[in-house]
């Protein structure tokens, strides 16, 4: 095949991607301190997000050498399980930040650490058993008319994806809007009881807002151009319109790192101590919330 251009940027972007949360998934399986819950759904996202990013190289590779029919169900089929764990645990980690700013007093409990791993299940669950359609015959190798935009993907594959990224990002928002209310009223009572000015409550409520307008504007602007193009495009469209709006989605998982992780000041610590020499897995750390993630 000619190589094209736009399935080097997509490789080049697997790669980035893959080597960011590669540092993510090893600080995290290598720290035993990181075994908290909001620990464990940042490595969820990273391993999802590794997996994607290894995803796009595999598929690049054997499009171009080692062409197969076969191969080319099991590549896509990675991919749409690793991007749907991205997706789904972006959605965990926004419910357990609720979860964590609305039972605040119970949260730390043997229960939280139970309903992170029944979130981890079903998320991987589900995401498994959607990459698996392609596989176990969901395909339209046989019927080219019912491709979708994304071969050998079908056209009723894709839009059941779509539809369920839609009803994510409707859960998502519902619950930072929910996040704001509790955020601004908590502001509001610090500022009461600590006797604060009115521009430094002001000033944390408009920070903390920014904050979760940024993660959810960030993730929005990366999928729902691809999620609307799935729903709209059709197989006989040009192979640019589905580029344009797949490179932007990819972008989420080399994103994601930088907000959910590298932000975090216990990864950062870690890190900075990987890069002087001196790793220890048992440093101490101070017990954070989600919220502050």
């Amino acid at each position: 095949l000619a190589l094209n251009p736009w399935d080097v940027v997509l490789c080049i972007s697997g790669t980035i991607i893959s080597c960011e949360n590669a540092i993510v998934v090893v600080v995290i399986f290598y720290t035993p301190a990181f075994r908290a819950p909001m620990f464990l759904l940042i490595g969820s996202l990273a391993t999802a997000d590794l997996l994607a990013g290894l995803g796009l190289i595999l598929h690049f590779a054997f499009v171009y050498f080692i062409p197969s029919e076969v191969i080319s169900l099991l590549t896509v089929g990675l991919l749409v399980t690793s991007f749907t764990a991205s997706v789904s645990s972006l959605l965990t980690i926004t419910i357990d930040r609720y979860l964590s700013l609305y039972n605040a007093l119970t949260y730390y409990s043997d229960r939280t650490v139970t309903r992170t791993y029944i979130m981890l299940i079903l998320t991987w669950g589900a995401s498994i058993c959607y990459g698996l359609l392609p596989i176990m015959g969901w395909n339209c190798l046989k019927e080219p008319s019912t491709c979708s935009i994304v071969k050998p993907l079908t056209k009723n594959h894709l839009i059941i994806l779509s539809v369920s990224f839609f009803m994510v990002f409707a859960v998502m928002l519902q619950l930072y809007v929910q996040i704001c209310k509790i955020v601004c009223r908590h502001a509001h009572q610090i500022a009461v009881q600590r006797h604060f000015l009115a521009s430094s409550h002001y000033v944390t409520t408009r920070k903390g807002i920014a904050t979760l307008a940024i993660i959810l504007g960030t993730f929005a602007s990366c999928w729902l151009p691809f999620a609307v193009y799935c729903l709209l495009g059709d197989y006989t469209y040009p192979a640019l319109y589905t580029y344009a709006t797949l490179l932007p989605a990819t972008y989420n998982s080399m994103i994601n790192p930088v907000i959910y992780a590298f932000r975090n000041q216990e990864i950062q610590k870690v890190l900075w101590t990987v890069c002087c020499g001196c790793f220890s897995s048992t440093l101490p750390f101070r017990s954070r919330s989600p919220s502050d993630v």
